[in-house]
């Protein structure tokens, strides 16, 4: 996502989309009220699916943020060390890129987890074993993020599966704070909202704000391509290593999947 301001082309674009997605997600969440009633019987559904406005989530999304932004940091501040990246001094507008991008990131993080973490993650569980649940719902939330036309998907195939590791690294996150209670994975979205949330944040303040210059020392799958982090050998390590560590909290407190 690219923000510009002003009322350039860009900027009208971005309004829109924000303005769409925020529509379309009222709309989701009242759907999900007669969903509940209607096929199931139960009116509580976001309750369900791990939305709770408690003081216990507000600490899991702060959380969250702080994991997200610090892993995206260390993935660059670690290409620095190694001379792939060159730091740049701040703009002048570098605060309001923060501050901006802060609500895009929390927004994003917000409707996308209810909807992959939490409706079609409850969707897959009443039917299937964890596991199962865990990858079926990773693997529908790499694939709609990865519709592109033949040759754009062949040249960007690397992030494929670093999204499929986010998508169940964002499940390990709702499982790792979770209890099972009548049946299902009771398990809050603040912590996978934070996560997501954090590194959409951090990858904004750097992109946007453009804080960093690529040197020519790793080609651009090492890297990223297209300045994607995600699209790289080091954006995939980084993030197993998030992914290893969200499982390995769940695990220890006996999640299994």
């Amino acid at each position: 996502m690219v923000a510009n301001s002003g009322g350039t082309p860009d900027a009208i674009q971005n309004t829109v989309s924000i303005l769409t997605l925020l529509l379309l997600y009222t709309e989701f969440i009242l759907l999900v009220r007669f969903w509940g009633w209607q096929v199931y019987g139960q009116p509580n559904l976001l309750w369900r699916y791990g939305l709770e406005f408690t003081r216990r989530s507000g600490l899991e999304l702060l959380t969250g943020l702080a994991i997200g932004v610090f892993s995206l940091f260390a993935l660059f501040g670690t290409q620095s060390i190694l001379g792939w990246v060159i730091w740049k001094v701040p703009s002048a507008s570098w605060l309001r890129i923060v501050l901006e991008g802060g609500l895009v990131s929390l927004g994003l993080g917000f409707a996308e987890e209810l909807f992959f973490r939490g409706w079609l993650l409850d969707e897959f569980q009443r039917d299937y074993r964890p596991k199962t649940a865990l990858w079926a719902s990773a693997g529908i939330y790499a694939a709609l993020h990865f519709i592109k036309p033949l040759e754009e998907l062949l040249r960007t195939i690397i992030t494929f599966p670093a999204l499929l590791l986010l998508g169940a690294t964002l499940v390990w996150a709702k499982r790792s704070r979770s209890n099972w209670e009548d049946g299902f994975w009771r398990g809050r979205l603040g912590l996978p909202i934070g996560l997501h949330a954090g590194l959409v944040w951090g990858y904004y303040i750097v992109n946007v704000g453009q804080l960093v210059d690529y040197s020519s020392q790793a080609p651009a799958w090492i890297t990223g391509i297209d300045r994607n982090p995600l699209a790289g050998i080091m954006g995939l390590l980084f993030l197993t290593l998030l992914f290893l560590g969200m499982k390995r909290q769940a695990v220890g407190r006996g999640v299994r999947g």
